[in-house]
């Protein structure tokens, strides 16, 4: 007797059993968006620095893998905290296998044309949200007086001298916005970014580069203004700014699971435009400054939402809260402002019961009574964790696959979901065929 097993197929997947309200207490993680940031932002360091409240995700893992590739050191002193030294960074020569798993990749080109002169990055992957080009980073480095050519799946970067300039951006690009500041720090004189985005996470690298020596001002509002110095010499601890979009995410859990959570270690001044809305829909909210209590006993009520740049709701946010919107009282819209693929996450929903048409950059959302639990797929980080939500309000079993995107952003998510009450696992799914003969 023989038995062979062929085709097997190794899947990780969440199993979610459905319908219980969520309560208790859970600690926001340090900011995915600031960290992919802060990390490339290191290089510009001629010495060595600690990050700390660092979120422990693949994004992170995947930067240092780039960062060691260069000639970093990096000593882990704890799951949420390392020790970088780039003293001697040997290569300005990203690798493209690394590169090309996800989209803040391209911070590097800033950092290193700032520090070396020279660099080559593979072009930068991530996220299917839509087009996402990086002709506003291009601009600001060309502006700088650096020379940029893209081809064969690579972005390459020269300049003898960087000399600050003026830059208006034409669009308010967060990470076009990152990248010029990278670049300029160690420029020669003075950059003036107007247009600039302000996104919590663009304050939180200005203040971790001018904890390393910088001279950059007016980080937050439109018109950020970078003095050129000679050199970055580190030897100093930056924590990272907590998580708006994980802590939005939780606040959204409690309002869509009728549950009550106090949420920890986050900045409330930053969910502002969260906090709003889940006002609109029923929510009860108590700010605390540093912690904040969401918690909701009824079906929500219907809004309308327009995703825009900070300080306006974030478009990370908008796939959790169509979840409650899928289940609240009424017709609801949301107006995608920012990418025009981020409603694939509504196809999913409907699998599970959810009535919503989506088209171009509008999603209608017709409340429902419940949502079903079923087998549905992730098609970005944020409309993995919208499922999840989905997963825990639904009625009977929901098994959510590709998770890798949602590791890409959030830490022991589904840990810190069963701390609070939820019925969660992760497990493997071998799909195997067996025959005898």
């Amino acid at each position: 007797l023989y038995i062979y097993f062929l085709g097997g197929i190794h899947l990780e997947k969440l199993v979610i059993t459905g319908g219980t309200p969520l309560k208790g207490e859970v600690k926001i993680s340090g900011a995915k968006n600031a960290a992919v940031a802060i990390l490339p932002a290191t290089l510009l360091i001629n010495g060595v620095c600690t990050i700390s409240n660092l979120p422990n995700i693949s994004d992170v893992k995947i930067y240092c893998e780039i960062l060691e590739s260069l000639g970093a050191k990096i000593s882990w002193n704890n799951p949420n905290e390392i020790t970088i030294d780039t003293t001697n960074i040997t290569s300005t020569d990203a690798p493209l296998d690394l590169t090309r798993k996800f989209r803040a990749s391209y911070y590097i080109i800033g950092s290193l044309l700032g520090r070396k002169g020279s660099v080559k990055v593979g072009m930068p992957g991530g996220c299917k949200l839509g087009a996402r080009p990086i002709d506003q980073h291009i601009k600001g480095f060309e502006a700088l007086g650096a020379s940029v050519t893209v081809g064969q799946g690579n972005i390459c970067a020269t300049a003898k001298k960087l000399t600050g300039t003026s830059i208006y951006m034409d669009i308010t690009s967060v990470g076009a916005t990152i990248n010029i500041i990278l670049a300029s720090v160690l420029a020669e004189g003075t950059t003036i970014i107007d247009n600039a985005a302000k996104e919590p996470h663009i304050v939180d690298v200005a203040n971790f580069l001018n904890t390393m020596g910088a001279d950059i001002r007016g980080a937050g509002t439109d018109t950020i203004k970078i003095n050129g110095v000679k050199e970055l010499v580190g030897n100093a601890t930056y924590s990272i700014v907590p998580d708006q979009i994980e802590a939005g995410t939780f606040m959204v859990a409690a309002v869509a699971s009728k549950g009550d959570i106090t949420l920890k270690n986050c900045i409330t001044k930053h969910l502002e435009s969260i906090t709003a809305k889940i006002i609109e829909v029923g929510g009860i909210v108590e700010d605390f400054g540093d912690s904040i209590r969401v918690y909701c006993k009824k079906r929500p009520h219907k809004a309308n939402i327009k995703t825009l740049p900070y300080p306006g709701f974030p478009t990370d946010m908008q796939s959790q809260m169509g979840v409650i919107l899928s289940i609240a009282e009424g017709t609801s819209i949301i107006n995608e402002s920012i990418w025009e693929s981020r409603f694939q996450y509504t196809e999913e929903l409907n699998k599970m019961g959810a009535k919503i048409t989506a088209q171009g950059k509008t999603a209608i959302f017709e409340g429902v009574n419940e949502l079903n639990g079923a087998p549905v797929y992730a098609s970005d980080l944020r409309a993995g964790a919208a499922l999840i939500v989905a997963g825990i309000v639904a009625k009977g079993t929901t098994e959510i696959y590709n998770l890798e995107y949602i590791d890409r952003g959030y830490e022991n998510i589904e840990e810190k979901f069963r701390n609070l009450g939820a019925k969660i696992i992760r497990v493997n799914d071998d799909e195997k065929e067996e025959y005898t003969c």
